[in-house]
């Protein structure tokens, strides 16, 4: 491509990309991108992004995590198990003996130790936890990740808004539509196939001009026009991202090897990193998923290598963030569907256990060091701070600058808002 070159990629005629007009958007002559980094360029232009609006990067722990083995440990009590507690780097708090590196960044991580619930169906919690609502027979309720990409996604910009990383379910964008369904990458360790032009992008903006006009005037005619609608923003979105000078993002191998080394040489550890690289260069809301959580056998020795992954991952994500300066406008989430149970089964696991558990957040406003709610001693129950999951999600729009009473229309025409009730936990933003 040259300097000269411009790309019709829109579907409506109307929007055009250019390697001169991205340059220019992102204040660089070309001597200046010659000298400048992949990094250095887009950070400039999410630096501009930024200016307004906030990122999330959810930590998803499928499957259940143990509030006992991770991050409310009860040593030397009947429920607590062979699991010993360590010191973090705040005086006063204790996490789980498989949380050495993220015990280190407690300055920066606010535990909530009092979430409480329902559901211990891993499908219906699943979908609870993304959206803030029981699944229903009458509407598809958006995750929060999509709701976060349509609140805040810049319309201009030319990658998804919001990014699913590895395997395991996900909620999707319900009836937000298809414009804000994760784009899905199952391994952050392959970039995404498929995303470069097979034909020279002249006849690739040829093809979808005859497709639209193929559309139109066909089934769109004859009562079909809002499918055609949606098929045109997926292709249109499509064909911003393969066009993209962005789409590099994808491609770790680019990264400082201590830096890989340190997220873990696994594809949840690379995931977290490329969920940093993705927040850096503009995408609003990234997903990162590592199951393994569902542990109703062999807990002792499953948690060695699945939390082993979880903590090295989180806490360099934190690290990272914090030190290229991102960390004050991306909320990061820790958590799973539900806890597990406090007595230790004949298998030597826990079972499903809504009714206590646990979540760590950093960044995005909240205030690191400190712990919020508790369970009673023996991890049974709520002692004291409870919150539900309404209140942990009016706290997520909260931290991202989004009003949680907000409505979105319903196909058929009802009003649905963000959270189904529920309040801040103020004292996350004290």
């Amino acid at each position: 491509m040259t300097d000269k070159m411009i790309v019709n990629v829109s579907m409506d005629g109307q929007g055009v990309v250019s390697r001169r007009g991205f340059i220019r958007s992102v204040g660089l002559g070309a001597a200046g991108l010659a000298a400048a980094s992949f990094t250095d360029i887009m950070a400039l232009q999410a630096e501009e992004l930024r200016k307004r609006q906030m990122a999330c990067i959810l930590l998803w722990m499928n499957g259940g995590p143990s509030q006992f083995d991770t991050f409310d440990p009860k040593p030397n009590t009947p429920n607590g198990g062979e699991t010993k507690a360590i010191n973090t780097s705040v005086s006063g708090i204790q996490v789980a003996e498989f949380w050495p590196h993220t015990a280190k960044m407690m300055k920066d991580i606010a535990l909530i130790r009092s979430m409480t619930n329902k559901e211990g169906n891993h499908q219906r919690a699943t979908y609870q936890l993304h959206t803030g609502y029981s699944p229903s027979g009458t509407v598809k309720h958006p995750s929060f990740g999509s709701v976060t990409a349509a609140e805040l996604g810049d319309p201009k910009f030319d990658l998804p808004h919001i990014v699913s990383i590895g395997n395991g379910p996900t909620v999707g964008a319900g009836i937000l539509g298809v414009a804000y369904e994760p784009f899905l990458v199952a391994n952050a360790l392959q970039p995404p196939q498929n995303v470069a032009p097979q034909v020279p992008v002249a006849r690739f903006s040829r093809r979808l001009g005859l497709l639209q006009s193929l559309e139109a005037s066909g089934f769109a005619s004859t009562g079909g026009m809002d499918r055609v609608r949606e098929h045109h923003s997926v292709y249109k979105q499509t064909a911003g991202m393969v066009l993209s000078p962005r789409i590099k993002a994808f491609d770790l191998e680019g990264e400082d090897a201590k830096l890989r080394a340190a997220y873990g040489q696994n594809p949840f550890g690379q995931g977290c990193l490329l969920a940093r690289r993705l927040v850096q260069t503009g995408v609003t809301f990234v997903e990162v998923r590592l199951g393994g959580w569902d542990m109703h056998n062999n807990l002792k020795d499953r948690m060695t290598t699945v939390a082993g992954q979880a903590d090295a991952g989180l806490a360099t994500l934190i690290s990272d963030l914090k030190a290229k300066g991102m960390l004050d406008k991306t909320l990061v989430i820790w958590m799973g569907e539900f806890g597990r149970t406090p007595k230790i089964n004949p298998t030597a696991g826990r079972d499903h256990f809504p009714r206590v558990f646990n979540v760590a957040l950093a960044g995005g406003g909240v205030k690191g060091g400190q712990v919020i709610g508790s369970s009673n001693p023996t991890g049974t129950d709520v002692k004291d701070r409870p919150v539900a999951v309404n209140d942990l999600m009016a706290s997520f729009y909260h931290s991202l600058k989004i009003d949680p009473k907000k409505e979105n229309m319903s196909p058929l025409g009802r009003p649905i808002k963000l959270v189904d009730g529920g309040t801040s936990v103020k004292e996350l933003f004290a």
